[in-house]
């Protein structure tokens, strides 16, 4: 399945690029989509998981859906989904 990567602020520093278009196997999860994006972006390494568990502060949407309102990093993804990665902001 076909799952497009959106990267934003930092993220799309470490990554080089804004949009990422993945094919992942059917029933692949967040969690899993992370890891691999972690082990393949050497900006990303730590960055998004934290003991098995989103980062504090990052935010997921899963084609505009917050992923922890859904099933968090066991959320399976689905063909055409939009993928936004999101850093803390902070600011003033």
């Amino acid at each position: 399945m076909n799952v497009e990567l959106r990267f934003f602020a930092t993220f799309r520093q470490a990554v080089g690029q804004k949009v990422v278009e993945r094919e992942y196997p059917e029933g692949t999860t967040i969690g899993e989509a992370l890891h691999d994006l972690e082990a393949e972006y050497e900006g990303l390494s730590g960055q998004l998981i934290e003991d098995g568990d989103l980062r504090p502060h990052i935010n997921v949407l899963k084609s505009g859906r917050e992923a922890l309102h859904l099933d968090g990093m066991e959320t399976e993804l689905e063909d055409g989904d939009r993928l936004s990665i999101f850093p803390p902001v902070a600011g003033g």
